[in-house]
């Protein structure tokens, strides 16, 4: 199968995941850039930053015309994280391979079980408390940073569990974090851009952009419970496939 056409099928899955769920999109494209486009880890990282800030971005305006975004909330989770993520950027690339890949894998497993027994919420009358969203924001800046993920597959149960939101106000606030922390972490990645294979890049970016928009409308039609269990079962096996290559 040629690169043009791996990039266009995997991208339009990448932004299906992120226009339904806000999030999971660099959870599959990192995977999907090192072991379908042959991207070594850290060029797959730094590429799915580059995919996952313009294809959230895009999803971001979808949502916020339904009113499924929190602003302030959004924008304070995610400027905790700003400074984590660029230093996380930093060290990035000064991790073995192996090193990262386990990483990713460890952390999608534990996002997977968090998805699997998701915490009913609710926005309505809550008041989020700063500190809580700061630390959680600061957290996940961190690993934006360091294993090049946008975010969203931690940032939902977050945002659901620990500060109570709605299911779809996660969503869609989730990808308003997810581009705040994409395009910080790329600040601190910006030299190894150079090595990328935009002809990859382009086509797979294109197809997700136009993917999310197909995920906002799945999105409306089927339960957040159910796309989170079908999500999370795609995580977990993900995740299973790069431990296994992390130990051989």
């Amino acid at each position: 199968m040629s690169t043009l056409i791996l990039a266009l099928t995997t991208g339009a899955v990448v932004g299906l995941a992120l226009g339904a769920l806000g999030g999971g999109g660099s959870v599959l494209a990192v995977p999907a850039l090192i072991y379908l486009l042959d991207f070594t880890p850290v060029a797959a990282t730094t590429g799915s930053l580059v995919i996952v800030a313009a294809t959230s971005a895009t999803a971001l305006v979808a949502h916020a015309r339904d009113g499924n975004v929190r602003w302030r909330t959004g924008l304070l989770f995610a400027a905790a994280g700003i400074v984590p993520a660029v230093l996380g950027g930093a060290v990035a690339g000064h991790l073995p391979d192996a090193v990262l890949t386990a990483a990713f894998a460890v952390i999608a497993a534990v996002a997977a079980v968090r998805m699997l027994r998701p915490r009913p919420g609710s926005d309505l009358g809550r008041t989020v408390r700063p500190g809580r969203a700061a630390a959680a924001g600061a957290g996940l800046g961190a690993v934006t940073g360091v294993l090049g993920v946008g975010g969203g597959f931690l940032a939902v149960p977050a945002l659901v569990g620990v500060l109570g939101l709605r299911m779809r106000t996660a969503v869609g606030t989730s990808l308003l974090v997810i581009t705040v922390n994409s395009l910080a972490a790329l600040v601190m990645r910006a030299g190894t851009a150079d090595g990328l294979d935009w002809a990859a890049i382009a086509p797979f970016a294109g197809a997700a952009i136009l993917g999310a928009w197909d995920g906002k409308r799945l999105a409306a039609k089927l339960s957040g419970h159910t796309l989170q269990r079908i999500f999370a079962l795609v995580l977990l096996a993900v995740a299973a496939f790069m431990l296994i290559d992390a130990a051989v």
